[in-house]
């Protein structure tokens, strides 16, 4: 029998990618209500239809985007918007160093590829996925399917809450905006591995609880960023 060396998707790859389709389910439900809402305000702020997308599809992390629709004017601040959204998401920065320890052996075009997509909850779960896997590398497939379910839900749904107006606002008064702290705790629940490990965890907070009290603005997230991952560093190097 010949053998054909045209490029498909093995099976192993494949399953991995479902696998991550299956994993991001619940997390994509929860995107949802919040898609919605920010695609509702950002119309009210004066973004286009055709906007809305282009900020959410280029800027995948909704903190910064709903902060940037919050200080959206016409014409925009550009610097200001520039700004706060490099404030709230330098934790990024940290993030992104954890995941690319896992890719060293892989070609500098994928990893900024795979970085692009990156946001709080894939970050979380390729991660914890990652340090479950006996071998300790980053399963492609597996955030590739991730990111496929939630990149994609965040986008459209952003794009449709620009046509639904106040029947997001009407959500809210069911408790939807709770959706997302309780997914965050959920994710914090599968990354814990010990009390000794908390140490970074706990210095982040109380360092970004403070910022959040005596300075204005989104320095609570920079300065929170920074303590954890010191600490984080002071921990391996102790060992």
């Amino acid at each position: 029998m010949t053998q054909h060396n045209s490029p498909s998707i093995s099976p192993s790859h494949a399953y991995e990618f479902l696998r991550g389709v299956r994993t991001a389910l619940p997390l994509t439900l929860a995107f949802i209500p919040f898609g919605l809402l920010l695609g509702s305000r950002a119309i009210q702020q004066g973004l286009t239809h055709l906007e809305i997308p282009l900020l959410t599809g280029l800027n995948f992390a909704g903190g910064s985007e709903f902060a940037a629709v919050d200080l959206w004017t016409l014409p925009p601040n550009i610097l200001l918007l520039a700004s706060t959204t490099f404030l709230i998401n330098s934790r990024h920065i940290l993030m992104g160093t954890t995941l690319t320890s896992y890719l060293q052996n892989r070609p500098r075009w994928q990893i900024f590829s795979l970085l692009f997509f990156m946001c709080d909850e894939v970050w979380a779960l390729s991660l914890a996925d990652t340090q479950k896997n006996p071998s300790k590398t980053l399963s492609i497939g597996f955030y590739s399917g991730v990111t496929m379910c939630l990149y994609s839900c965040w986008v459209i749904t952003t794009f449709v809450g620009g046509f639904t107006g106040s029947i997001v606002h009407n959500l809210i008064r069911y408790g939807v905006d709770m959706a997302i702290p309780a997914v965050f705790l959920v994710l914090l629940r599968g990354m814990w591995m010990g009390r000794r490990t908390a140490l970074p965890w706990i210095s982040s907070l109380i360092a970004a609880s403070l910022t959040y009290h005596f300075l204005p603005g989104a320095w609570y997230v920079l300065v929170g960023t920074i303590t954890g991952g010191i600490n984080a560093w002071i921990m391996i190097h102790k060992k």
